[in-house]
Parts: C-alpha cells; structure tokens; sequence
C-alpha cells in the first residue's frame, strides 16, 4: 500500500470517529502548546530582561561607581554587613574618576530617597527624588515631553528646580500645566521646568513616579549626608570603552583608597551583568524544567494514543483478516496502522502549533514581555508530535500485522 493511500485511509477514520480520535491526540495537543507557549514566554522574558530591565536599571554601556551592587538577589548577612563597613561614594571621588579617565564617557552624580513631593493641597507620597546632575536625562535615556531637563550651570548653582515624572505631574496638575509651577519637597519650594515622557512600568513597578533635581540643590540633604552620593555613573560609547574606562576607575578608586595589591576593592562598579547572570541562572532551571512538562504530556499522550490503537486493532480484527486473505501483506497492515497513530498525533500537533502561537500572541498583547513565536519550536512540536505517534503506533501496528487472517475471521 503506497504510503500516500495509508494516509488517505488514516485522515478518514479520524473523521469517521471524532471523539475518539479527540481523546487521542488531547496529550499531543497540550504537549505541542506547551511547547511553543512556554519557549516564546522564555524567550520574552530573556529580552524582556536584557533589553529592559538591565537597561533601564544601567543604561546603555553604563557602569555605576557605588558602595554596594545595586541589585542584590541573595548573599548572606555577614556579606551584607560587610558592605554595609564600605567607605561611602563622596562627591570627591566622582571629581577625581572625571578629571583622570582618558576614555569619552559621560557622567553623572545620583542619589535617591522616598519623599512626598506636594503641590497647593494635594500630595504625592513615597516618590522616587533623585538628586543628579545634568547629565543623568542621557544616561538614563530619558526624554523631556513638556519643558526642559535643567542645565549645568543650574545645578553648579543648587537652583531648585525639578523635573516631574509623568505619574507625579499627573497626580499633583491633572489638567493644568506645570511649568513654572512650584512645587514643596522637604518644605523647600522647587519650580517645575520639565515633565519627563511616559515610561509606563517595569515587572509591574510603575517607573513615572519620581522627580529629578539638581544634585548640589537644597534636596541633597534629604537623600544623603553632605557630600556623599550613592551611585557614580559613567556612560561610554561602546563596550570596549566602557571596559576601559571602568579598569581606569578602579585604578583611581584604589589609589584614592590607598589599597595594597592584595586587599579586595571596597566598592563596587555595578553594571547590568549581575541581573543578566542572575536572570541566565533562572534561565537554565526554567529550561531543565520547561521540556520535562513537555515530555510528560507527550508520553502521557502517546499512551493514549496507543490504547486507541489497541482497541482499534480489536474492533477492526476481522477488517485485517478479510484485507489479508485478499492479498494484503503484513507491512500494508503495519503501515496503514503506523500512518493512522501518525496522523492522530500530527493532528494534534497542529491544533498544538495553532494554539501555542494564539497563546504567544495573547501574552504578547496583555503583558509588556516580548514574546515571539520562534520557528524553532515550531518545527520541533512538528517532529516531537509525528515521532509520538510513530513510536506510540509501533506496538498496535505490530500485533495487527501479525494476526492470522484465518483467525482473525473467525473474531466475533
């Protein structure tokens, strides 16, 4: 029997039996879906937190001069205390990496606290202040929507003045412009000269809720001891420069710090690495697990499959028997067998494909991550399906090849 007229056969018995051939590729249908649904959410979340997380956290070829990283999943507390013994980042230090480094960077002072920042009788509670100087907008890649960033010479001079975010210049003006409105931070009265475009949220943290003022402002005292800043930032224009600019900060810290060759830096130069081989560790696990829920689904699905063939094979003996006394070999019966338990199961890896990209498109819709279909779950739900239904349709394929055509006549 030629292989295409197996298949004809196969494709009208799922037809004329549709619950039951329902009910056997049900776990080939969940084990295709979950395959592609779960591959494009990993590797939504992988660029999600690569082009994202780590970059709005960092920027763009940016590393951070701090006491401690800035992102700290798990250490222990002798760890933490330790930190905590730092020498602190003074403004100092910050003078001395801008005037040393032989690298084109850009540069920028940042320290931060929560404050309520309040404007006439209305209040905005636990905003983000961040006292930094002019450069931090292009670090930080934030985009002024109505007014300005302030200057340098702004913030040389402490002028109080203030950058909104979006969710405090909404919360605090509503309808009315706030351009050179004041606003009260810590009792001090800063007059607004810009509202920073939206930036929506971050792993479901709203990202708008906070306010940006010059670093030498009257607000430094409310986010840190005179001259101390909490982070450094310093942005290049490529990798490799940044490379090199940080090993030429960590050569002024540590001459600053007057530390021997031996003794371990006390400070850090935080760049998005951290979070990203933290994210790779989750990475692996989800990937040692994703394919065992796949396998499951599949074998449960090609056991399924497998009992239908049985029972297929028992109700159809006497069908075998009349095929083979009119001539049909063994391999016409075993490949009509193998070509219906394939079909099943490339059946459902269809419906699978379908609803894995639907799942996709849906997350990609309702959630910020950028899930995609990749064409190589695609293919391997096509393979891991068709294989399903070949290994499964082997044992039914066999028995049914087998059966004596004498006997299997006789078969009520």
């Amino acid at each position: 029997m030629p292989i295409f007229e197996a298949l004809r056969l196969a494709l009208q018995t799922i037809r004329a039996q549709k619950l039951k051939s329902g009910f056997s590729l049900l776990g080939v249908f969940i084990g295709v879906a979950s395959l592609i649904g779960a591959w494009s959410i990993a590797n939504g979340v992988n660029r999600y937190m690569t082009e994202k997380f780590a970059q709005t956290l960092y920027g763009v070829n940016t590393f951070q001069l701090r006491r401690q990283p800035m992102f700290v999943p798990n250490v222990p507390d002798s760890v933490w205390r330790s930190w905590r013994r730092r020498p602190r980042i003074r403004f100092s230090d910050a003078e001395a990496i801008t005037e040393g480094l032989t690298v084109p960077v850009i540069t920028a002072w940042q320290s931060s606290d929560n404050v309520t920042v309040s404007f006439a009788n209305k209040e905005a509670r636990d905003i983000d202040l961040t006292a930094a100087s002019e450069r931090y907008f292009d670090i930080k890649n934030l985009r002024i929507a109505v007014g300005r960033a302030f200057t340098g010479q702004e913030n040389r001079s402490g002028v109080p003045v203030a950058v909104l975010g979006d969710a405090v210049a909404q919360r605090l003006f509503v309808d009315r412009p706030p351009l050179g409105r004041n606003v009260r931070i810590g009792g001090v009265p800063y007059r607004v000269v810009g509202v920073v475009e939206k930036q929506g949220s971050l792993m479901g943290f709203p990202l708008d809720r906070f306010v940006v003022v010059p670093a030498l402002s009257p607000a430094q005292n409310l986010v840190n001891p005179p001259g101390i800043l909490d982070a450094f930032l310093v942005k290049a224009r490529s990798d490799p420069e940044m490379r090199e600019a940080m090993s030429q900060a960590e050569g002024i810290m540590r001459s600053r710090r007057h530390l021997r060759p031996q003794q371990d830096d006390n400070f850090v130069l935080d760049t998005s690495e951290g979070i990203q081989r933290f994210w790779a560790g989750i990475s692996r696990i989800l990937m040692i697990v994703m394919p065992g829920i796949v396998i499951v689904s599949l074998v449960i699905g090609g056991i399924v499959i497998m009992n239908i063939m049985l029972m297929a094979v028992a109700e159809r003996t006497r069908e075998i028997g009349l095929r083979k006394s009119l001539g049909a070999r063994r391999r016409d019966v075993l490949r009509q067998f193998l070509a219906e338990s394939t079909a099943i199961a490339a059946v459902g890896a269809a419906f699978g494909i379908v609803a894995g990209i639907g799942l996709t498109l849906l997350i990609n819709a309702i959630s910020p991550l950028p899930a995609s279909v990749s064409p190589t779950s695609v293919i391997l739900g096509v393979v891991m399906g068709a294989g399903v239904g070949v290994v499964a349709g082997v044992y039914p394929a066999t028995r049914a090849a087998r059966l004596d055509p004498i006997a299997a006549l006789r078969q009520e």
